[in-house]
């Protein structure tokens, strides 16, 4: 990787330093990658907090009220690969601000929508500018900052990414109790303005480059991974319908669309001239444990996300404000260990530091799995701090061990497979967390279900968590061993 010790163009002709101290051009720049990446993940979670209100707003099910949810995740997964792709091709400044604006103008519209209908629709078109926005803000690292703020700075975005995803019920529940539930999407606009002003003022400006065959745009590999990823989400968000997790016959013709799709994706990519995603990457093992360690992490998050808010309120008789407080305790500590996380990664080593970050979200995914409803509130903000503290470290040092040493010209793909994991994760953890939980709470409706029903089917969600994170922490521990027998021979 070419270190960005050369100056590189601004926005207004003036240069955006690359030495190893960050200057203010360098700090303003980082902030706009920042809150594009805040955005895209507090716009993943802020809806959860909404469910039961919009269940009621909307007079619907807990099924269909997911798909609010599940539209901005489903826009997400499968366009994130492709629109790194296409920033590389087309200029990552434009992309993004492009994005940014989508994003923004797309959370007015939520803001407005008058029938379930258009709220999921216009959740799409939010989906598709943070899919743009997540795909961009890693691979501009490299074009930002020095080689040796690296580590510091993919610290940085992973917790900014945290805590978007931990902030969410926080922030929705308490908008929700002071202006109504309309107000989680406003919110967006004044946050999105500022970051479009900083984006466009501070990144550096897209360089022109000689187009060639070699960089043409792969739009049968765009259609194929796009068609295959939405069946797969779709077999996934399918499963809750009949309310205790059944898997008919549409789920399993669409989930058999979607291996028949990855076959016929590789088949195209291997024929491309200029391949959406060259396989080879894959042969690399550090890079697939990254991304599938990605994946479990994130199902585990959402599921604290989804069924949180109806523990609380079903379970611990919270209203939407209490329950926003409660969870708040989770932003606060990612809020403190994000600097620390992306020192510790620097100075101990990503691989080591994703494996503290498991072991966190291991200890309290079981603290969850067996805890009683009558220890109340605070023995629920324990684990979910030790969590969520897990998690903003954990992405961290995966996102640094991920996005390192890799070449200037994969960083966009590879970023945005990165997030595609992480967004497979959370749709996963939407749907078949979801259905865990409805099968653990023994019920066909989560409205109505009584409070031991529902502390049940939290405690069964979280144990099958558990069993998630014990399998990311041996793909983390095979990694590092791995690591090791790789560096040993060169020693020698």
């Amino acid at each position: 990787m070419k270190l960005m010790s050369e100056p590189i163009a601004s926005t207004k002709g003036g240069t955006v330093a690359g030495s190893v101290e960050l200057t203010p051009s360098v700090r303003w720049a980082l902030t706009s990658l920042s809150l594009s990446m805040l955005l895209s993940s507090l716009g993943t979670s802020i809806a959860n907090v909404a469910l039961p209100t919009l269940t009621q707003a909307f007079a619907a099910s807990f099924q269909e009220v997911q798909w609010v949810v599940l539209a901005y995740l489903l826009a997400i997964t499968t366009l994130v690969v492709s629109v790194g792709r296409l920033g590389d091709l087309t200029g990552r400044r434009r992309l993004l601000l492009v994005g940014i604006f989508l994003f923004t103008a797309a959370s007015v519209l939520c803001a407005f929508a008058p029938t379930l209908l258009l709220l999921i629709t216009t959740r799409a078109a939010q989906g598709l500018g943070a899919a743009i926005m997540m795909a961009l803000t890693m691979a501009f690292v490299g074009e930002t900052v020095a080689k040796e703020k690296t580590g510091s700075a993919m610290g940085l975005l992973g917790t900014m990414s945290a805590m978007g995803t931990a902030l969410g019920p926080t922030l929705g529940g308490a908008l929700i109790s002071g202006f109504g539930w309309r107000s989680i999407f406003f919110i967006n606009l004044p946050l999105g303005l500022m970051t479009f002003f900083l984006a466009y003022r501070y990144l550096p400006i897209d360089r022109q480059e000689v187009k060639t065959a070699r960089t043409r745009f792969d739009n049968l590999g765009t259609l194929l991974l796009a068609l295959t990823l939405a069946a797969y989400a779709l077999a996934l968000t399918a499963v809750p319908q009949n309310g205790r997790g059944g898997f008919g016959l549409i789920n399993g013709a669409l989930l058999l669309a979607a291996v028949f799709g990855v076959g016929l994706f590789a088949l195209a990519e291997t024929r491309a001239a200029s391949p959406l995603i060259r396989l080879e990457i894959f042969r690399n093992p550090l890079l697939c444990a990254g991304f599938a360690m990605s994946a479990l992490v994130t199902t585990v998050v959402m599921a604290t996300l989804v069924v949180g808010p109806f523990y609380l309120s079903g379970a611990l008789l919270l209203d939407a404000a209490s329950v926003g407080l409660v969870m708040s305790s989770g932003p606060m500590v990612a809020a403190l260990t994000g600097v620390p996380a992306g020192r510790s990664v620097d100075r101990f080593g990503a691989q080591r530091m994703s494996i503290v970050g498991l072991i966190a979200m291991a200890v309290g995914s079981a603290v969850l799995a067996t805890l009683p409803t009558s220890l109340g509130v605070p023995a629920y903000i324990v684990p979910l701090v030790v969590i969520t503290a897990g998690y903003a470290l954990f992405q961290a040092a995966n996102n640094t061990a991920v996005m390192t040493n890799i070449r200037p010209d994969q960083r966009g793909i590879i970023s945005g497979m990165l997030n595609l994991s992480r967004n497979l994760g959370l749709i996963t953890g939407a749907s078949v967390m979801g259905t865990v939980f409805a099968l653990g709470a023994a019920t066909t409706s989560i409205m109505t279900a009584p409070p031991e029903a529902i502390a049940a089917g939290m405690r069964t969600t979280f144990a099958v968590a558990a069993v998630l994170i014990v399998g990311a922490l041996a793909l983390a521990s095979a990694s590092l061993v791995y690591s090791r027998s790789a560096v040993a021979p060169s020693r020698g």
